[in-house]
Parts: C-alpha cells; sequence; structure tokens
C-alpha cells in the first residue's frame, strides 16, 4: 500500500468530506480519511489496482477538485519532434502526472501534477530520459489567493447590504414603505440579486453540486433559505405577502462574512505546517572542484560537503565533519538552550548555526530530510480522524436532511395552528423587538420556515474535532512531539500504565565501566569479546581497555546469544561473556564470584561473567546514568495517576536497584528482546490501556502492540515512522507534554462539541416558533463556527508544558 495526501478543492463543510470519502472508498484498494478543518485526504491505495490519476478522477466526479500544482519545465537540449515526444511518454508514465505536453517549437513542457511529486522528480524523470531541464512551478490557487477572494466576495455583497438595510429601516422603525411598496421591493430585488447571483455564485453552484451528486451540505440550507426569501419579493406584488427579498441578501452577506472569519481562523489552526515549511532553508554553500558555490536547496546532494557560517541555517540533515560550534535546534526540541555540535556529530536541517564554522557533510535531502519527515507526519496526523469524530460524522451526515423536515414542519404548523404561534409571539415581541405577530400568516409561516433554514450549523459539528487536532498536533511539532494520528491523541487520555524500556529511555544509553573483579585479564578477554558487538555495553568494555592501554587479543568464531551475551574464541580457547544464564547454558560454575556478582548488582549496577576454557575468571560492572528529568517525569506521570513500569533485560536485582532510584512501581525483568511484545499484552489484560516508551527501533514490535507507542531519541536517526508518538528532544519530559497536550486538546474537543451540539438543539427549536428574525439567526449561526474555531486556537505552550520546566 503506498500513502498519498491530497489538498482538496470545493469541500463546504463536513458533508462535503463525507461525500469524497465514500467515492474514494468505493475505489478497489483505496482507503481514504477526508478532514473539512484541513481541506486534504490522506489516501492510502494499492498501486495494482488504481492510481493517483484515478483517485483525482474519483475526486472530481464527485462533484470536488484537488488542489494540482503545473509547471513549465525549459527543456533547451531537444533536436526534433522525436525528442518531445519521448519526454511526453516519460512523463506521461510518471505516477503523479496528470498531463504532460512537450513543446519542440517552443522547447517547453507543461505539466499537471499532484502534491505527492516535488519539482525535483520531475526534473530527474527528464532527465532520466536523457534530457535537461529548469522548472519553475506554481500553485493554480494559493491559500493567499483563495483569503483574498473571500475577502472580495465579502466586501461584495456588503456595497449592495448596506443600502438594503438603510433602506430597510423606516420601514421597521415607523413602518412606511418609502416612496412605496411597489418601488421598495423592486429596489430590494434588484439590490439582492448581485448579492446572490454574484457574490454568492460559489455558495449556489456548491449547494447544486451537492445535490446533483446525492448529499446534501450546508450550502443547500443557505440556497433554499435565500430562495424562499428573495421569491417573496415576487409575490408580495401578487399577494398579501410580506418581502424577504432585502432579507435574502442579507442572510447571504452575513452568510460570506462568516465564511471570511472562518478561513481567516482555520489560516490561523492550520499556521503550524507554514511556519514549517518556512523553516528550511532556500540556498547552501556547498565545496564544488575545491571552490565553495552557493545554489538553490533543490540542487544540494548527499555527500556534499556543507559550509555553514555564524547565523546561518543548516541546510540540509548531516554530519559535522570539521569545525564546531553551538547549534539551536528548537525548531524540532521546542528548547531554546543551544546544543554543543562538533566532528561526527549529527546536525538537523534547518537547525541554526549560532558561533563557529562548521562543514557538514549532507547525509538526507528532499523528501528523505527530517523536517520533511515531521511535515508529512503533522498532515498525516491533522488529516485523521478520532473515535469522538464519528459520532459527530453520523449526526452531520443526517443533519441537513432532517433541518429541511425540521423547516418544513414549521411552515405546516404555523399554517395548521397558526393561534398558540401567535399567542408565543405576542408575549415574545415584548422583549424581542424584532418579533411582529400581527403579520399575516404566510408571512410568519415563511418567516420562520426560512429562520430554521439559515440558522442550522452542520460546520459548527464538522470543526469541532478537526481544527483542535490541526492546532494540537502543530503545538506538538513546534515543541518536539510528533504525533502520528489523532487516535493515537484519544488513546493518551486512557492510559492506565506507561511501561519504560531501561537502557536509553530512563538511562542515557552510555554506560560506563565501574568495576572489574580479578584483575586486568579479566577485562583484556571481555573486551576482547565484546569488540565484535554493537552493543552499548561491549562498547563500554572496548573504551574501558583503551583508556587503560590494554591490548586486545584477535578473535574469531564471534557469536551474539540474544539477551545473554557473546561468545568468541580467543587462541584455541572459548570465551564467554554475559550473565548467568549464559555461564548455565555452558555448564560453568559460577560461585566463586556470586556474592561480587550480586553485590554489584544490588547498587544498580549490570553484573557481566567473564569465563574462559568452561572456567570463570572474574566480573566486570557497568553502570548507565540516570538522564537528567527521569526521577521528575517519573514522580509527574505517577501524579496524574498513571501508573509507571520498567521493562529491561537485566536482571531482577540490578533493576529493582534503578526502579527503586526513579521511582517506578513495577518491574519486569530478565525479559529477553523477543518477550517483551508478551509482557505488553500481559500488561494489556491486566491493567487495560498501555504505553511503551523505547527507542523506536529495537523495540518496534513492542511499541507496535502497545495501545500508544512513543519513540523516544535525538537527532536524525529517531525512526519516526515505527511509532504513534516521536519524542524528539529525547527525554521523559516529552511524554509528560504529550499527556497533557492529549488532555488539553480533548478538553477544548469536548468543549466545542458541546457547544456545536448546545447551539443547535436550543436555536433550532426557538426559530420553529418565529422567535428569531431570518438575518440574526444567519449571525448566529455565523458566530458559531467562528467560535469552534477561535476555541482550538486558544491552546498554548503553557498549556502542555511539565510543572517543573
Amino acid at each position: 500500500m503506498r500513502k498519498i495526501v491530497l489538498p482538496i478543492e470545493g469541500m463546504h463543510c463536513v458533508n462535503c468530506a463525507q461525500t469524497i470519502e465514500k467515492a474514494l472508498h468505493d475505489l478497489k484498494g483505496v482507503t481514504a480519511s477526508v478532514s473539512f478543518a484541513s481541506e486534504e485526504a490522506v489516501i492510502e491505495y494499492d498501486p495494482q489496482e488504481t492510481t493517483p490519476a484515478q483517485i483525482v478522477k474519483t475526486i472530481q466526479d464527485a462533484g470536488y477538485d484537488v488542489k494540482k500544482k503545473t509547471a513549465e519545465a525549459s527543456i533547451t537540449d531537444m533536436h526534433c519532434a522525436a525528442c518531445a515526444v519521448n519526454i511526453s511518454h516519460a512523463l506521461s508514465n510518471t505516477e503523479g502526472i496528470l498531463k504532460a505536453n512537450v513543446n519542440f517549437a517552443s522547447e517547453k513542457a507543461y505539466i499537471e501534477y499532484v502534491p505527492v511529486l516535488e519539482e525535483k522528480d520531475i526534473i530527474n524523470t527528464i532527465k532520466n530520459a536523457g534530457y535537461t531541464a529548469v522548472i519553475g512551478a506554481r500553485e493554480e490557487e494559493t491559500e493567499e489567493a483563495k483569503f483574498r477572494a473571500a475577502r472580495r466576495k465579502m466586501y461584495l455583497a456588503w456595497a449592495f447590504t448596506i443600502p438594503i438595510m438603510a433602506w430597510m429601516l423606516p420601514h421597521m422603525i415607523l413602518g412606511r414603505h418609502i416612496p412605496s411598496m411597489e418601488v421598495m421591493n423592486t429596489g430590494m430585488l434588484l439590490l439582492a440579486a448581485p448579492v446572490l447571483f454574484y457574490a454568492g455564485k460559489d455558495t449556489y453552484v456548491s449547494a447544486l453540486r451537492s445535490v446533483m451528486h446525492g448529499s446534501a451540505n450546508m450550502d443547500v440550507l443557505i440556497l433554499m433559505g435565500t430562495s424562499a426569501s428573495y421569491v417573496t419579493g415576487f409575490l408580495a406584488f401578487l399577494t398579501p405577502l410580506e418581502s424577504f427579498a432585502g432579507v435574502s441578501g442579507m442572510i447571504m452577506a452575513f452568510h460570506l462574512t462568516g465564511r471570511y472569519v472562518e478561513a481567516k481562523a482555520k489560516g490561523t489552526a492550520s499556521q503550524a505546517i507554514k511556519k514549517l515549511l518556512e523553516l528550511g532553508a532556500k540556498t547552501a554553500t556547498v565545496v564544488r572542484n575545491g571552490e565553495e558555490q552557493e545554489i538553490p536547496i533543490e540542487e544540494v546532494e548527499t555527500r556534499d560537503i556543507m559550509v555553514v557560517r555564524p547565523g546561518e541555517k543548516i541546510p540540509t540533515d548531516g554530519v559535522v565533519v570539521e569545525g564546531e560550534s553551538a547549534v539551536d535546534e528548537s525548531m524540532a526540541t521546542g528548547e531554546s538552550l543551544p546544543v554543543t555540535k562538533r566532528e561526527g556529530d549529527e546536525v538537523i536541517g534547518a537547525s541554526v548555526n549560532q558561533m563557529g564554522l562548521l562543514k557538514v557533510r549532507a547525509t538526507k535531502v528532499g523528501k528523505d530530510t527530517f523536517l520533511s519527515q515531521v511535515i508529512r507526519m503533522v498532515k498525516e496526523a491533522q488529516g485523521s480522524k478520532v473515535p469522538i469524530q464519528r459520532f459527530a460524522d453520523r449526526v452531520t451526515s443526517y443533519f441537513v436532511p432532517t433541518v429541511v423536515v425540521l423547516a418544513v414542519i414549521s411552515f405546516v404548523l404555523w399554517m395548521s395552528v397558526p393561534d398558540v404561534l401567535r399567542e408565543i409571539g405576542v408575549r415574545a415581541s415584548q422583549v424581542l423587538p424584532w418579533v411582529n405577530p400581527g403579520l399575516g400568516v404566510y408571512t410568519l409561516a415563511v418567516f420562520a420556515t426560512v429562520a430554521v433554514l439559515v440558522i442550522a450549523c452542520p460546520c459548527a459539528l464538522g470543526l469541532a474535532t478537526p481544527t483542535s487536532i490541526m492546532v494540537s498536533t502543530g503545538l506538538g511539532a513546534q515543541n518536539g512531539i510528533l504525533i502520528r494520528s489523532g487516535e493515537a491523541m484519544q488513546v493518551l487520555q486512557d492510559i492506565a500504565v506507561i511501561v519504560f524500556d531501561k537502557t536509553g529511555t530512563i538511562t542515557k544509553g552510555s554506560p560506563e565501566v565501574t568495576d572489574i573483579v580479578g584483575g586486568d585479564e579479566v577485562l583484556q578477554v571481555a573486551a576482547s569479546v565484546e569488540a565484535g558487538s554493537e552493543h552499548p555495553l561491549g562498547k563500554a568494555l572496548v573504551e574501558k581497555a583503551r583508556q587503560m592501554s590494554i591490548a586486545l587479543k584477535d578473535i574469531v568464531d564471534f557469536s551474539a546469544v540474544s539477551g545473554k551475551g557473546v561468545v568468541a574464541t580467543i587462541g584455541k580457547k572459548k570465551a564467554l561473556v554475559g550473565n548467568k544464564k549464559l555461564m548455565e547454558d555452558h555448564d560453568i560454575d559460577v560461585s566463586k564470584f556470586q556474592a561480587d556478582s550480586d553485590r554489584l548488582e544490588s547498587e544498580g549496577k549490570t553484573s557481566m561473567i567473564v569465563a574462559l576454557e568452561k572456567e570463570a575468571i572474574g566480573v566486570v560492572a557497568l553502570a548507565d546514568t540516570l538522564k537528567d528529568d527521569s526521577i521528575q517525569a517519573i514522580a509527574a506521570i505517577k501524579s496524574m495517576g498513571i501508573e509507571t513500569a520498567m521493562l529491561t533485560g537485566d536482571n531482577r536485582r540490578t533493576a529493582d536497584a534503578i526502579a527503586k532510584q526513579v521511582g517506578i512501581d513495577r518491574v519486569l525483568a530478565e525479559v529477553l528482546p523477543d518477550q517483551k511484545v508478551s509482557e505488553i499484552m500481559r500488561l494489556q489484560k491486566e491493567v487495560g490501556t498501555v504505553a511503551m516508551v523505547g527507542d523506536g527501533i529495537n523495540d518496534a514490535p513492542a511499541l507496535a502492540q502497545a495501545d500508544v507507542g512513543f519513540a523516544i531519541g535525538t537527532g536524525t536517526d529517531i525512526a519516526i515512522e515505527s511509532s504513534d508518538v516521536t519524542l524528539v528532544q529525547g527525554d521523559l519530559t516529552g511524554v509528560i507534554r504529550a499527556l497533557k497536550l492529549s488532555k488539553a486538546t480533548f478538553r477544548n474537543i469536548k468543549e466545542n462539541l458541546f457547544w456545536a451540539f448546545g447551539y443547535n438543539v436550543i436555536a433550532i427549536p426557538i426559530a420553529m416558533l418565529g422567535l428569531l428574525h431570518p438575518v440574526i439567526a444567519e449571525i448566529a449561526m455565523a458566530t458559531s463556527s467562528i467560535t469552534v474555531v477561535s476555541n482550538a486556537n486558544r491552546l498554548k505552550k503553557a498549556d502542555i508544558q511539565a510543572d517543573y520546566e
């Protein structure tokens, strides 16, 4: 399965998102999640069953469009029409390119493609066909252009609506038509027409398109409400019915104002992606042929040596090959303190070099960089749906038809029992100046029906969850917390126990040799055998031998025994370094060193027995220091009512000693790597929802088994793909931030849903009784959506910080 994220155009409410989702699910080999708030579809598809072009066509057939990009490539080394045909064929066969027209005469290629591709991919396709291209791409319609269009429609609507309101004022206050009823009605019809049919054209088109595809969105309600109001302007010439033609223009003007303000608020909610995109460097200074050259960031290749001066951004992920400096990595970790980088250290692209000159070898470019992965992960999270949203989606799918039925019921009630409803109006008119029970029955019935149609607000329901997810995932990314999906964020609320891997999670993962029992020969044998190991304990032994100037011996037949130790041959003697289980497997008596081993383990150290030729010759002990925030973080997690556990391959005595130091409740010791998954499953059965915190590489199966998996690490080597939550900074404070982010987000979501449901439950019955003027109803509807989005934007960094930060 492959995954693409497509930006969708033409959605006007959550029903539109559901229509697209349904259409995509009907495609073979496709699963999709469509978010109205982020205007994106996160799609997984089987390339054997379908293609991006078919997916785009399905979206278009449903009445919507994908925000595509167009590129104009200049190709100067074509020599004949056949060259153009070759390039056209190569481009057309590239997945993600929808249309390619190569013109030999103008030496240009005109390409239409979806954002699953980058400009660099198109250039490489042309290059692989044997030609050279220079490309300049632009989006068909930028967010800024859409925002300007919404503002323009709003201004145009009000240019005609303000005269309508000024003309209606004497009639509302004095009850007089100026100069006459006929002239005033005609004027209202003429002034409202451009508001409805020009400024509001997109609303009407969206409504009609929705109906044609067998669904109904919010625009359908606006269409019905404004059309019914406008038609009364003509009927007023022929019947006693009051004209609401002017009101129709006012409804549309307030509707377009609401759309404009909502777009502005949604833009604020999606700032995280824009900020992340702005972080990247635009150019890089690289050393080629012995000379420094400044080139566009798109042209940087792996293994390029980049020169980064103080104050400059590091262009892309890499390794320092020369120099030493303090680097500001706050863009990735959220921490303002700079990190010292020297030769051999990894650096993150877009971090800022603060002091010395660095030379950095590029290791990742383009889509593979840390920043690109973060942006992709945030986009996917923002496009995902949380379980709580499914209920809201079910409600909104029936919402518009239900409102239409209620509007019809309202009209029928007013026509059937007008005296009962008029009596309510008489009492209400004493406090509500717009209620006029003296109007005719037909007028009051239309008045109530239109108010019901325009006050109902499915958008508030549709925006309640995704806007909060958009803001929170972006906030998390800016503070070193990368959350893969909204579902993982919701599960975080219900965590009963958090299981921590010991090495590299609670401890720094850099053990040091602390004790040697048996003399230098013991260290020489242990270090010689471990020289073939990649394990941190083995590396520590080799480093200690180097420090003590102990020469290592050559080994053969090296093998690692998972969870037990290592075995090798020195000369003709078999050497073993490991725990008691390894010694038992080889029938080696360790009683001579049992007391030493027990004593060292009770001090929280890892003891390793060294044996040579079937005889134990000594013990080496290593200790791994705790991370600076481990004790505080564990205490803070426990204060949130969450149980803590530690999972380790260490023996029981060592594990208990470390757990006691940090205050962990439960210890799962002597667990072999292949037993970690079963331990997580056992805990899930025993206590419920389990989170696992590990390095994301060695613990990948256990992280996947846990209800929520945290991958913790530093630099560009974090396995972002292996976990539900990635903690960039590499300390346990990130776990607290993630937990607090989850609680703050879903508190926000519940507030939004309470407001959205409560508003509709209260507002619609009031409108049915004729107690709301249609214009006031439309203002209330627009305010409802804006309130929900604005509430989501209240989430701030202070909401997620640990108390001790």
